[in-house]
């Protein structure tokens, strides 16, 4: 592996106070999307769908890992950590999360995200678009348990559905 310019750190988002006095925490969703979906096209150019859905589903587990240890690490008990994980989720715009299901003696939740970053809005496709959530809710849910999960999204904006649903499992 080549030296690597940017690992991630979780100072690399900034002094946003300091550097965006007059703008602050806000822009538009379409400025998100334009990067996160020109990045996913120029990857799929150069590496394919599996390996760049692969990259983006990693991407989102760090980012999730990332976001609990420095937002949400603080919660010990299971649905404290659901109803803090919900309003977190909407006070940052991400989007409005429910839990469905969650049966945590099996290691499985059904958890839905309306109004989410990735798609809510976009024009149906023929596939599901939110790899990266995948990820990122992945990425929470290890940090929290202590206990990896692989999480699917098995309902999608993009392919007709209104809400964006995800099948989280522990791995075993």
């Amino acid at each position: 592996m080549t030296d690597r310019k940017y690992k991630f750190a979780w100072e690399l988002l900034g002094n946003i106070e300091k550097g965006r006095p007059n703008l602050g925490l806000s822009t538009r969703l379409e400025v998100y999307r334009l990067m996160h979906f020109t990045f996913r096209d120029i990857l799929e150019q150069h590496l394919g769908t599996d390996k760049t859905d692969q990259i983006l589903y990693e991407a989102g587990k760090l980012a999730g890992t990332e976001f609990f240890k420095n937002i949400l690490s603080d919660i010990k008990i299971f649905n404290d950590f659901l109803k803090r994980l919900q309003e977190t989720l909407r006070d940052f715009g991400i989007g409005i999360l429910r839990v469905e299901e969650a049966d945590m003696e099996r290691g499985t939740l059904t958890l839905t995200i309306s109004e989410d970053l990735d798609c809510s809005g976009l024009p149906e496709l023929v596939d599901q678009v939110c790899t990266y959530d995948e990820g990122f809710l992945a990425g929470i849910l290890e940090s929290f348990t202590g206990s990896p999960f692989k999480v699917e999204e098995i309902d999608c904006w993009c392919t007709g559905d209104r809400t964006c649903r995800f099948k989280a499992e522990v791995i075993q």
